[in-house]
């Protein structure tokens, strides 16, 4: 399954937010993918718009895997300051996917 939310971003922090996930701690990403998560990207516009994609077979049962590591407890505490509105820990927003070209 393919998933896609978005968040905001808050774009005083733009800079930073980048400069952290270019430096993802090695236990988190071992923790997402041990929970499941695959092919999992984000993408910034310049006003803050946080779009991510992820393949998984069950989201929610990925996303509660990773709600009872450590690891996730550390990094979503270091990243709450740089939403506005919903944070990750709130969930995610998802968008509704209304056309893919591999299954056409």
């Amino acid at each position: 399954m393919r998933y896609c939310f978005h968040l905001q971003v808050r774009p005083d922090r733009l800079e930073e937010y980048v400069a952290r996930h270019q430096a993802v701690w090695p236990e988190m990403q071992d923790a997402l993918r041990a929970a499941g998560w695959r092919n999992y990207s984000l993408f910034l516009r310049p006003d803050g718009l946080l779009i991510g994609y992820v393949e998984a077979d069950d989201l929610a049962a990925s996303q509660a895997a990773m709600e009872t590591t450590e690891v996730n407890t550390r990094w979503q505490a270091s990243m709450t300051e740089f939403f506005e509105g919903a944070t990750p820990t709130d969930g995610f927003p998802l968008l509704t996917e209304v056309f893919h070209l591999e299954g056409k």
